[in-house]
């Protein structure tokens, strides 16, 4: 698994081994256009056998999508479709700010933040799911239940 904190100029990237025991920060991602960010995350993907990519969707208090989020839930379907990988968007409202507690990484930018989000998300999608779905699948009902995964 891969896991995404998609950010507007930094993607925030975190990996587990193949059992999901260890979540691991990897170096964020500094973002260009998007050709420049898929040359860089394909290697990544193919390197550590990502069999499925989990994106973060930063919804509000009541698990509605904000301008951010649907910037997320578009990114992160057109790299699954790009990369031919299945998708699981769950919600990371307050990762960045539980992971900059946890790690005392307030005001970092570094990109350490964004990737200690991304492993939070991981660690989230890996308690609770939901399955990665086709992104053709994935798309409809966004914000729908807790975990922020269509139906």
């Amino acid at each position: 698994m891969l896991a995404l904190d998609v950010g507007r100029r930094r993607i925030g990237l975190a990996g587990c081994d193949p059992l999901g025991l260890t979540v691991t920060p990897l170096t964020a991602l500094r973002r260009g256009r998007y050709g420049a960010d898929l040359e860089q995350l394909r290697p990544l993907v193919q390197q550590r056998r990502v069999q499925a990519l989990v994106v973060g969707l930063p919804l509000d208090s009541r698990q509605q999508p904000t301008e951010q989020a649907e910037h997320c839930r578009r990114y992160g379907e057109r790299l699954a479709r790009s990369l031919e990988l299945p998708l699981a968007l769950v919600n990371e409202h307050s990762s960045s700010w539980a992971a900059a507690e946890a790690h005392g990484l307030q005001g970092d930018r570094s990109g350490a933040l964004d990737s200690a989000a991304a492993a939070l998300l991981l660690e989230q999608w890996l308690q609770e799911g939901p399955e990665p779905l086709p992104v053709a699948a994935a798309t409809p009902g966004l914000g729908q239940g807790s975990d922020a995964q269509a139906s």
